[in-house]
């Protein structure tokens, strides 16, 4: 079961297994196996994962969907203990479908498994309430340990998204010491709705929804904003309006 899901390799750089956490599976033996919604645009590579977990005693499989639509009323109607999904699908991508999810299925979850390995991806994801995100190219193997450890609780990020994460926050954490000297920039009220909108999650379709404008336009709103703040990501504009008090975190 050492097979690999993502382009051929001489070998899988390092365990994303446990990036961030202390080990896999380390709780009391399950009772009950963990069940699993797996997520995926591709009919070929859905049957590959459904064959591999089907050989691991404590994983079953309880269904399948071909996009982030199809995977929130699968969700709903089967309470998976984890969703594994991917990223960028046709109708509904993974991490639009991330949020609903975690609405219709509060217990479950969720796993990105992507070839993605964009940053603005992975911050996405785990905004939406993504507690994995591991990167195609792994083994078999990792895939149901990564499970495992989800279900014991744990995060998992594949280590290469893992770094790219720490020095993104290493970054803001620099940045946002060195604003701290300069009076901060007035932004109109408009511009402060869709940063506490951007804040909450919400990407530009929902924002322009609840606002009554256009996508273009908010797309506008959020270049003006990270100009004014001198902001490079989204993930800054969130840490921004927590820290100006914009938006608390209850």
């Amino acid at each position: 079961m050492g097979d690999s899901f993502g382009p051929v390799r001489d070998h899988v750089d390092d365990d994303p297994v446990g990036a961030g956490c202390d080990g896999a599976g380390a709780g009391v033996p399950r009772k009950e196996p963990i069940r699993v919604l797996v997520v995926d645009d591709h009919a070929l590579f859905r049957r590959g994962l459904e064959i591999v977990l089907a050989q691991e005693e404590d994983i079953q499989v309880v269904g399948e969907a071909g996009d982030g639509a199809e995977a929130v009323d699968k969700a709903a109607d089967l309470l998976p203990d984890i969703v594994l999904m991917d990223v960028r699908m046709p109708r509904r991508g993974g991490i639009e479908a991330c949020t609903s999810i975690k609405e219709v299925a509060p217990s479950a979850k969720i796993i990105m498994l992507t070839i993605s390995d964009e940053e603005a991806d992975l911050y996405d994801a785990i905004k939406a309430g993504a507690t994995g995100y591991l990167l195609k190219e792994i083994s078999t193997d990792e895939v149901a340990t990564a499970i495992r450890a989800v279900a014991d609780g744990q995060s998992q990020i594949s280590p290469s998204m893992a770094s790219k994460l720490l020095t993104e926050f290493k970054s803001m954490i620099q940045r946002t010491d060195e604003r701290r000297l300069v009076p901060a920039p007035r932004l109109t009220d408009r511009e402060l709705e869709v940063l506490k909108l951007v804040a909450t999650g919400m990407n530009n379709r929902d924002i322009a929804k609840e606002l009554f404008i256009s996508e273009n336009t908010v797309k506008n709103h959020v270049r003006n904003i990270l100009e004014k703040l001198q902001l490079h990501s989204r993930m800054e504009a969130v840490v921004y309006a927590m820290r100006e008090k914009i938006l608390e975190i209850r």
